[in-house]
């Protein structure tokens, strides 16, 4: 069977990144194969994010490489801004990426496997941190998301552009919005759950306390579960 190459985009939301940017954009060049496109969406950012994207595009490496580069704006909440990147996108998949998470340098072909068989799916995650308590996190993230079929932003969820559109994209809410949108891809099809490894930022995790940090979670989870609004549960989020 002749495997041709996967016309993906991937989107990356922006709230005060410029520190991650350049890592992040450098990290993108060197993806093997590299994607399609590459759609940073600001939303309101007051750290000069917009102008760090800009001028990154104009070093030599970004401007000769074969991905298209893109950076728009949008209005604030990163359902909005992942759903603005995805009207522009020219991709068969679509792949939602946080600043602050690396992929493996072989995604692109990790997702084209994927999809062969799959309209959807996710990446493990690991924390960028030595701490043991934060690599157990990790682990019980990946399980969970395994036995449950659901998916947190920063394991990079891939998805057929075609059904991200048949669902009506991101729900418009302020925070589990990527929980919601595993649950209504549930009711089509299962997620291909990659073990190959993304790797994410730890700092909300070093900030807030680490125990601190895994009972917010599981509360917040547990209380949208049973029904709380995700305006509530934003408000708690960021206290």
């Amino acid at each position: 069977m002749t495997v041709y190459p996967l016309n993906l985009s991937i989107i990356v939301p922006l709230l005060n990144e410029a520190d991650n940017l350049p890592e992040l954009m450098a990290h993108i060049v060197h993806l093997d194969p590299a994607p399609q496109q590459l759609i940073l969406v600001d939303g309101g950012s007051v750290d000069g994010s917009v102008t760090v994207a800009k001028e990154m595009l104009k070093s030599t490496e970004i401007a000769q490489s074969a991905i298209e580069w893109r950076v728009i704006e949008s209005t604030v909440g990163r359902a909005r801004q992942m759903n603005t990147g995805a009207m522009l996108a020219t991709g068969d998949v679509l792949l939602f990426l946080h600043a602050d998470t690396e992929l493996p340098v072989d995604a692109i072909d990790n997702v084209q496997q994927a999809v062969a068989q799959y309209d959807w799916g996710r990446f493990d995650v690991r924390l960028d941190s030595r701490e043991p308590l934060l690599k157990i996190v990790g682990l019980m993230i990946n399980q969970r998301s395994r036995l449950m079929g659901i998916a947190t932003g920063d394991q990079a969820i891939f998805i057929k552009k075609s059904l991200f559109e048949q669902i009506g994209g991101y729900p418009d809410q302020p925070l589990m919005e990527d929980v919601e949108l595993c649950k209504r891809l549930k009711t089509i099809s299962r997620p291909a759950c990659l073990k190959s490894t993304v790797t994410t930022s730890a700092r909300r995790w070093q900030q807030h306390g680490t125990w601190r940090t895994i009972f917010l979670m599981w509360h917040l989870r547990f209380d949208y579960w049973r029904g709380v609004s995700p305006n509530v549960l934003k408000q708690r989020y960021h206290k």
